[in-house]
């Protein structure tokens, strides 16, 4: 009753009985996995040094095999051996073991006595993809920060490696930069609309570095990344509104955006600005230290270029045969710099949308459809696929008249979430260490224009983040009515969790 199903389970006779005293024994370099198993048996519980044994240990020449995100699980009734390639595939088992334990253990705290047991089993598994992601989006709507911590143990939980956080929007600036106070002075509040939908105000919030700092180091102890978000050169009023010199109309002073949808309010191609921007990714790239950087790029629009006459120079100095190539051209410049420091830009994939190609070392975001996301792949490009008819978790649910509102244009059902296949049409996948094209893996995403408060985000994730996990891990090795046979129980550990999540539909195959 795993999600997602690991590769090869035999279930065992007997069961192993945690006693009120762990003995475990952490081989070199297992420290951290084994710390954090000790913390999901309970913080207070004694170490023992008789008794039923827990060891972990690394076995490099399993790499070949298992990847260095696999792992094998070995439950007896008197031992348990978790052995990995690599620490990632520790932590990955780790969690199996969490998921073994009777949903009431998911919370120390109140778990009761008789819920520290694992049934034996025997596991070898291996993720199908490398990047397995949720975007969060915390501009249009701020979440706190113990929200981000208990989405983290959730994304760990379904073995999702990485955390997407989209930090800055019209609507809202969530990160500190130092150098840039007015970005969080102004630019992290806005008038309306609140958190419950009314006009009222200020509402907003922001994160300090130090606070991500600590953030990103919880989620490498549990083998999640999280790679930040700065939109450029659109999806910018929040910084305009701070920064005004950094618009086509520097003089105007404009708020932070009141409003969803496509703002025309771009950020100028002037030197300053690149230089702003470089700040900026500098600031960024200290505090997390994820190899990818995402800079945005979706959603241009070139109008304030057209009208601005250094955009126009600019544009003929550069031989672009107009302003709507400086839309490449400046995300060139911001991959550029980051790869210059050893870091990689990653950009959403407007394939079609804008004259101009990035260069291949830029990673895409394929959110249109699958076949955007192939034909980056064609160009040489590594793809992360995200496209919004499968992935969008914003858009609702179902059609029923009870769901609560999301993103016009559809829904994005249980079943859908399940049936995408991220390498389809022949794809293959790829590995962000290499540098050949292909795709890295999949990605859900949570904006929040709908998602006004913590609960409702819990809402719209699950449970299709869970069938977004079945996929990148797994595959589509099974169907989806066995997919539900074990999401039925699984809901128990997400109650667990605090997490409350829709309905489930009844499989129709």
């Amino acid at each position: 009753m795993i999600i997602p199903r690991p590769s090869d389970l035999t279930e065992l006779p007997g069961r192993f009985v945690i006693g009120p005293a762990l003995h475990l024994e952490a081989g070199p370099g297992t420290r951290p996995a084994a710390d954090l198993l000790a913390d999901y048996l309970g913080a207070d519980r004694p170490r023992t040094t008789t008794g039923p044994v827990v060891r972990l240990h690394l076995a490099p020449e399993l790499m070949l095999s298992l990847g260095p995100e696999g792992y094998r699980l070995e439950i007896r009734p008197r031992r348990v051996e978790l052995t990995a390639p690599a620490p990632q595939g520790l932590l990955n088992g780790v969690q199996t073991l969490r998921q073994l334990l009777p949903p009431a253990a998911l919370d120390p705290a109140t778990a009761p006595a008789d819920a520290w047991w694992w049934p034996c089993v025997s596991i070898r598994d291996r993720p199908r993809l490398a990047w397995r992601g949720l975007l969060l989006d915390v501009a249009r709507h701020f979440m706190p920060l113990d929200y981000l911590y208990r989405t983290v143990d959730r994304l760990a939980l379904h073995k999702l490696n990485v955390l997407h956080l989209h930090l800055t929007d019209d609507q809202g600036w969530r990160v500190e930069i130092d150098g840039w106070p007015r970005l969080t002075e102004v630019g992290a509040w806005r008038t309306g609309p609140t958190a419950d939908g009314g006009p009222g105000g200020p509402y907003g919030g922001y994160y300090t570095a130090r606070e991500l700092r600590d953030l990103v180091d919880h989620a490498a102890a549990r083998g999640v990344t999280v790679v930040p978000e700065i939109e450029m050169p659109g999806h910018v009023r929040a910084a305009l509104a701070a920064y005004p010199q950094l618009g086509n109309r520097p003089r105007q002073q404009l708020p932070v955006w009141d409003r969803w949808g496509i703002s025309e309010d771009i950020l100028a191609v002037d030197d300053h600005v690149l230089d702003f921007c470089r700040q900026v990714l500098d600031a960024t790239a200290e505090i997390f230290p994820s190899r990818h950087l995402h800079i945005g790029g979706d959603e241009c629009p070139t109008t304030a270029w057209e009208t601005n006459p250094g955009a126009r120079r600019r544009a003929a100095a550069l031989g672009l045969g107009g302003v709507r190539g400086l839309h490449a051209w400046f995300l060139t410049q911001m991959h550029d710099h980051l790869a210059a420091r050893g870091r990689r830009a990653m950009s959403w994939d407007e394939t079609g949308h804008s004259p101009g190609r990035l260069p291949a070392g830029v990673a895409l975001t394929a959110w249109r459809d699958p076949a955007h996301g192939a034909a980056a792949v064609a160009r040489g490009h590594q793809v992360v696929m995200a496209p919004h008819t499968a992935t969008y978790l914003d858009y609702p649910q179902s059609g029923d008249p009870d769901e609560p509102a999301g993103q016009p244009g559809g829904t994005v059902t249980l079943e859908t979430v399940h049936a995408f296949d991220a390498l389809a049409g022949g794809l293959t996948a790829t590995e962000p260490g290499s540098r050949s094209p292909g795709v890295l893996g999949v990605q859900a995403q949570l904006w929040t224009e709908y998602a006004a408060t913590p609960a409702h985000a819990d809402y719209l994730a699950y449970p299709r983040l869970c069938a977004l996990a079945e996929n990148a891990w797994s595959g589509r090795r099974t169907g989806f009515a066995e997919f539900l046979t074990r999401l039925h129980p699984h809901r128990e550990r997400l109650r667990a969790l605090g997490v409350a999540s829709a309905r489930l539909p009844t499989a129709t195959h």
